[in-house]
């Protein structure tokens, strides 16, 4: 089973890629980790090529450690980006 990923904001998508019994696609919001239920046939991902695309990963859990780590180093980016704010000259 593998599984790509596609961040978006405050939403991330996931598609199965198993070759001969396809789960279809999940979407989450940001702060959540995917389970086997969230995945619908019906459902599609949006393309491979999209800017949005984060890569492939072989297990449910693989992936959810990544958001887990993605979601942790966006934090502290954010906080010193918030630290540094009052440093930035605006925009004239």
């Amino acid at each position: 089973m593998g599984f790509a990923l596609w961040v978006d904001g405050e939403t991330i998508w996931a598609q199965g890629t198993h070759e001969y019994r396809p789960l279809g696609a999940a979407v989450i919001s940001s702060l959540g980790t995917f389970t086997a239920r969230d995945f619908s046939r019906r459902r599609s991902a949006p393309p491979r090529y999209d800017p949005r695309f984060t890569g492939y990963f072989a297990s449910l859990g693989q992936m959810n450690d990544f958001l887990a780590t993605f979601r942790r180093r966006s934090q502290t980016v954010r906080k010193k980006i918030q630290k540094h704010k009052s440093l930035v000259a605006p925009y004239f």
